[in-house]
């Protein structure tokens, strides 16, 4: 519903009482089972049988949980012509946070172009700062934003004159643009040579690993690294090398350009830096001395500005008079420009983006997820809610009070000492939250928590986008640290049901706890997985006889949440076969990811672990990418996930071929149920024995991991088959 004046409208999806009558349907089908378990225990299995009852259990208690991601789904739409003529020129100011911690996993030449692309946004330039926080303290990366610096005179100009999207250089001129005029087209051939010539001398620098000295002269922040400078020891340097306010800050054509910052905050030996949560703070810290934007904006360095006008939009939500004064950030989903159709790590999330996410806003609640996140200064700060907040207009000029740019320089570097928050609540109450692997998420809920409501917005038009993982490890990877992130915060005092007791909906909770579950998933999983085979080779039922009422309920159980998720998939955009590979990769992400994140996390309560930041390549080999692009899945390490996903499909590939030759053969014991259960894992597991028997290029399963898996797999085969004969005997 909306006013005449409202800045944006909040609909309910439809379908709703569709959605709800089969949710109750499939609830009394879960509680069936569980009843079928527990009144009929045998005395042959019994151990298998009650695994498989403890994993259907929680199965059906997190299907539960999950349906508070669908169960009041709503969808903004904000009204950014009407934002446009109410405020006109009194826009407020917007300060945008690029975050970047290593020059070799993060490439210089990427980050700049993520720069770039924010700085072009259709807002005022002279409303716009934009801050890059390099942890990795590289001279490399100062370097490349001294460059984009300078190309940002052309490119600002040139992308605002012609309306150039996306606003990043690099995915722009790699496009195929159709020019006809001929006057556009020079100017076009122009800017794209000067980006070429700026990424080919930021390139080579940054193979040759150092800048030369005649680029070391142009500018003073150079100096900087005259002193030692390594990447966890060095003293705060913050370097202002676009001052927006100075009327000589101007592009090639007099307009002026938006505020650019650097900033590498100050590291040594024996200070915790609490990885991106402390780059975050430092950040907050350093912009309020300089442009103290009452917005911010921050994203990845691999994530550039898809839409021009996703500041606007955004604007639509907080400066709404009747709920945007307790707006404290909006959130978008995040996006990738390097997926292709039907993509094998199911990256795209599309039900996740289009429902669930969505679903979460309905009961008052939104993950903030670290990237592509509007933020209200105030309640990122710390402060509590209250009715009297509000958005004021102005530039960064009404901040500096005729200061100079060392000295604001110097008095931001202050703020970026490693014992500046020694003493203060910064981690704690204010700021981003210390001591999670996620502390995006955790953050999100405290904020919640101290009155603030967030706002979920997901455009047909991608506000950003990233890049998405192409090899199966560093997918796994990124899985393991977030999902291990997320259960610690369950099991910590920030878990939703204790910390956002009566301040967030009991449907929050349970939206959060979604996520945050992940790692639990990872038992019943592996029990579906491994139990139905073995029982299968020793001749031992674990469901019901096909012609019962009981295997009905068990089969629609089953049937009308595999429907329904495909149903779901589909309506919003995916394909059936783009369904089918989530499908896969949810059961290798609960088999490798989820268990070795549950693992780590039960030694980190032992105290046998500690918990780090892993940070992921954004670039891969061309022969990596060019497997995904056919669709090939990525298995080349023997790493234990690869282990465990080949022991796994082998596992179950030898029990279907032992249960085929039973039925072949006329065996009238043969376990129906347990066969089929079967058949779906070597369906899904299909990649898996191509990359085990036929595959040869260097994406293949390592020769390691299959043997290793397939001495596991015999192993506990050649145990279940050697029971089921002494049984018989």
């Amino acid at each position: 519903m909306r006013g005449d004046g409202d800045l944006f409208e909040t609909r309910a999806a439809r379908g709703r009482a569709v959605h709800r009558g089969l949710c109750i349907t499939i609830l009394a089908g879960i509680v069936c089972v569980c009843v079928y378990r527990l009144g009929h225990i045998p005395q042959v299995g019994r151990y298998s049988w009650i695994a498989m009852l403890c994993a259907e259990a929680v199965l059906g208690l997190y299907w539960i949980i999950s349906q508070s991601g669908r169960w009041a789904v709503v969808y903004r739409f904000p009204f950014k012509d009407k934002l446009s003529s109410r405020y006109g020129e009194k826009l407020p100011p917007v300060d945008v946070f690029v975050c970047t911690a290593d020059p070799v996993l993060e490439p210089p030449s990427l980050v700049v172009n993520t720069v770039l692309s924010v700085m072009s946004y259709n807002y005022p330039s002279h409303k716009l700062s934009v801050y890059l926080s390099d942890d990795g303290g590289s001279q490399l990366t100062f370097y490349a934003l001294f460059e984009a610096s300078r190309f940002s005179k052309y490119w600002i100009p040139f992308s605002k004159k012609h309306n150039v999207e996306p606003r990043s250089p690099a995915i722009y001129f790699s496009r195929t643009i159709a020019v006809d005029d001929s006057s556009f087209a020079r100017e076009w051939t122009h800017v794209k040579l000067l980006y070429e010539e700026m990424r080919g001398r930021i390139d080579s620098a940054a193979a040759k690993g150092s800048v030369l000295e005649h680029v070391r002269d142009q500018h003073k922040g150079f100096s900087e690294w005259n002193s030692k400078v390594e990447k966890q020891d060095h003293h705060s340097i913050v370097q202002i090398l676009i001052d927006g306010w100075n009327p000589e800050a101007t592009d090639v054509e007099g307009n002026s350009l938006p505020t650019l910052v650097y900033l590498s905050r100050e590291k040594r030996p024996g200070w915790p830096h609490n990885f991106k949560a402390g780059s975050m703070n430092a950040l907050i810290r350093v912009s309020s001395e300089i442009s103290k934007a009452p917005i911010i904006l921050n994203v990845d360095c691999d994530m550039y500005a898809n839409d021009p006008d996703a500041i606007k939009d955004a604007l639509c939500f907080f400066l709404d008079e009747k709920h945007g004064s307790q707006t404290c950030y909006v959130q978008y989903p995040q996006q990738y420009n390097n997926i292709v159709k039907n993509d094998i790590y199911g990256n795209q999330n599309f039900a996740t983006n289009n429902i669930e996410l969505s679903g979460l806003d309905g009961f008052g609640v939104a993950l903030y997820v670290g990237t592509g996140c509007f933020h209200r200064r105030e309640s990122l700060s710390g402060k509590k809610f209250s009715a009297n907040h509000s958005i004021e207009s102005g530039d960064v000029v009404d901040n500096i009070k005729d200061r100079s740019v060392v000295e604001l320089e110097e008095a931001a570097k202050v703020l970026a000492n490693c014992s500046y928050e020694k003493g203060t609540l910064w981690g704690k109450e204010m700021g981003l939250v210390y001591g999670c692997p996620v502390e995006d998420i955790v953050t999100g809920l405290s904020i919640q928590c101290r009155g603030w409501k967030p706002v979920y917005y997901n455009p047909s038009k991608h506000a950003f986008k990233g890049v998405a993982p192409t090899t199966l490890d560093v997918s796994l990877i990124q899985f393991t640290r977030w999902s291990e992130g997320m259960f610690q915060i369950f099991l910590s005092k920030y878990c939703p049901f204790i910390l956002g007791r009566g301040k967030i909906s009991f449907g929050g909770q349970m939206g959060y706890c979604i996520y945050l579950l992940w790692p639990v998933l990872s038992l019943p999983t592996l029990v579906y997985g491994v139990i139905p085979a073995l029982a299968l080779v020793r001749g031992v039922p674990l469901f019901p006889k096909v012609s019962s009422l009981w295997m009905a309920t068990l089969a629609y159980v089953f049937t009308a949440k595999t429907a329904y998720s495909l149903a779901e998939d589909v309506a919003v955009g995916d394909t059936v076969k783009g369904w089918w590979y989530v499908q896969r990769m949810v059961v290798i992400r609960r088999m490798t990811a989820y268990l070795l994140a549950l693992i780590e996390t039960v030694m980190r309560m032992l105290g046998l672990s500690q918990s780090a930041f892993v940070l992921t390549a954004k670039v891969v080999d061309d022969e990596a990418e060019k497997r995904y692009k056919k669709g090939l899945i990525e298995f080349g390490s023997s790493s234990i996930m690869m282990i465990i996903i080949a022991t796994v499909a082998l596992l179950n590939l030898l029990a279907l071929g032992w249960g085929a030759v039973k039925a072949l053969c006329g065996a009238t014991e043969v376990l129906w149920p347990q066969l089929a259960i079967c058949g779906v894992w070597v369906l899904l597991n299909l990649p898996v024995y191509d990359a085990i028997f036929f595959r040869s290029d260097k994406g293949s399963m390592p020769l390691p991991a299959t043997l290793k898996s397939l001495i596991m797999a015999s192993t506990a085969l050649l145990i279940s088959f050697t029971k089921r004969v002494v049984i018989e005997l």
